[in-house]
């Protein structure tokens, strides 16, 4: 193959990016038109298998060798990796993975059926849009592109398209980390979702939100004992009662305010762009000033602790002996061993407690690979400005940081300024304009091409 790694403006295409662009938006349909619901009950999940094959299918059909993985005893659990060899055998490889499922969706509560990958009104209609068969599309659309061209990359190229994210990879990223590691040999940094997006500031001035930090997950489950007894009888000691009162008491605790270093720096470039203050004896009201983005800011301010599920008993008229929730966890880097003694001052020690558990993750903002990122952005919308931030929620990085790779969330989407991107995720009527998914198969490709 030949190196090819010249720019490209934006308005100069080749007829390979081209090409590209055309095929981003059926790519997306397609994806979305295969259900991948993951439920998280093997009674209930559909599984990635036929999307993983689809994905397969259309790499093999350009040239590229294409490993196919299910993990273990779990078939359907369907993961496929590929990867582009670079100009640089010597320097460290770029992983570029997303997440085949997606979480369930009522049609009932729909504008259009959200498995129909609908293209209308300029944009493309489903479950997964934003969260994120719009960054398998541009991936795939890209990676295509370059084995079709015959474009070497600087130095070499993994795309994962993988199994299980939403329910925390265990088969998926987690598994192939732990059992597969040689597929991503040599990678030393990796992009994904959740990153890369648009939002507009003060004077229409456009920021693209790099993801160099997560917080951690603790799917937390809470168990309280206590004599069972008859429905009708006067009863002090009530498994319900008194996980009832450990709940509202979690539910109900504010965890303390920190700024971490990528809350930081992603404020201070706010204050650059648009001159706002965000002091620290106020900082929740001022991130208010955010608009839309505030519920993703304030998120990452504190540690929280969601409960969103009960259960307990089988009878209207028998006390249970056992009560159980479960709690979402979401930690700031560094804040593990306070949150756990926090959390065991709360509940005491009758409540029993038990978790499944992912680190939080944290980048440093600087490097060869962030200017690229941030070069390919600026080449494709002049006025850009890229800033860090931490997302509140999770993502396979937690899996790939193990391998030792710095993971950033870059999947590139110029938005319309009144679009509240946030909602879409997990959100009803999802989707994701058709000119953003183009955009950010132009800034994908260039990045790749010069990073």
């Amino acid at each position: 193959m030949s190196a090819h790694n010249e720019g490209i403006s934006g308005t100069d295409h080749d007829a390979g990016l081209l090409r590209a662009e055309d095929e981003v938006v059926g790519l997306a349909s397609d994806l979305i038109r295969i259900d991948t619901t993951n439920t998280g009950d093997p009674e209930t999940l559909v599984g990635e298998r036929a999307a993983a094959e689809f994905v397969a299918a259309k790499l093999s059909e350009v040239g590229y060798e294409v490993t196919y993985v299910e993990s273990g005893d779990h078939p359907g659990r369907g993961n496929v990796v590929a990867r582009l060899p670079g100009a640089d055998s010597t320097r460290g490889g770029l992983l570029v993975h997303g997440h085949l499922d997606v979480v369930p969706a009522d049609p009932a509560e729909w504008s259009v059926h959200p498995f129909s990958g609908a293209v209308q009104d300029g944009y493309v209609w489903g479950r997964g849009a934003v969260d994120m068969k719009d960054m398998l599309a541009m991936s795939l659309a890209v990676a295509r592109r370059l084995k079709r061209d015959d474009i070497t990359p600087p130095r070499d190229v993994v795309f994962a398209f993988l199994a299980d994210e939403e329910a925390g990879g265990f088969h998926g990223a987690q598994w192939l980390a732990d059992h597969r590691p040689e597929l991503f040999e040599g990678c030393t940094e990796a992009i994904s979702e959740v990153g890369g997006f648009s939002v507009t500031l003060k004077d229409g001035v456009r920021a693209y939100l790099i993801q160099s930090a997560e917080k951690g997950i603790r799917w937390l489950k809470l168990r309280v004992r206590a004599r069972a007894g008859h429905g009708s009888m006067v009863h002090d000691d009530n498994a319900v009662t008194r996980l009832s009162e450990a709940v509202a008491k979690l539910g109900n605790h504010r965890f303390p305010l920190l700024l971490t270093d990528s809350v930081r720096e992603f404020l201070d470039g706010v204050t650059e762009i648009t001159g706002w203050d965000f002091p620290e004896n106020d900082i929740e009201g001022a991130v208010a000033k955010l608009g839309n983005l505030s519920r993703i800011v304030g998120a990452t301010l504190r540690d929280t602790a969601n409960p969103t599920m009960l259960t307990a008993g089988y009878k209207h008229n028998v006390i249970p002996s056992v009560a159980e929730a479960a709690v979402d966890c979401r930690i700031l880097p560094g804040r593990e061993e306070a949150f756990d003694r926090e959390l065991a001052e709360l509940l005491g020690p009758d409540v029993e407690r038990e978790w499944v558990g992912l680190p939080p993750v944290e980048t440093k903002f600087e490097g060869r690979i962030v200017d690229a990122m941030t070069a390919a952005l600026i080449a494709e919308d002049p006025g850009a400005k890229a800033l860090p931030y931490m997302m509140s929620g999770g993502t396979d990085a937690k899996s790939f940081s193990r391998l030792g790779m710095n993971c950033y969330g870059f999947a590139p989407l110029k938005l319309p300024a009144d679009l509240d991107f946030a909602a879409l995720f997990h959100g009803v009527d999802e989707r994701v304009p058709v000119e953003s998914l183009k955009f950010g198969t132009r800034v994908l490709d260039r990045f790749i091409r010069n990073s």
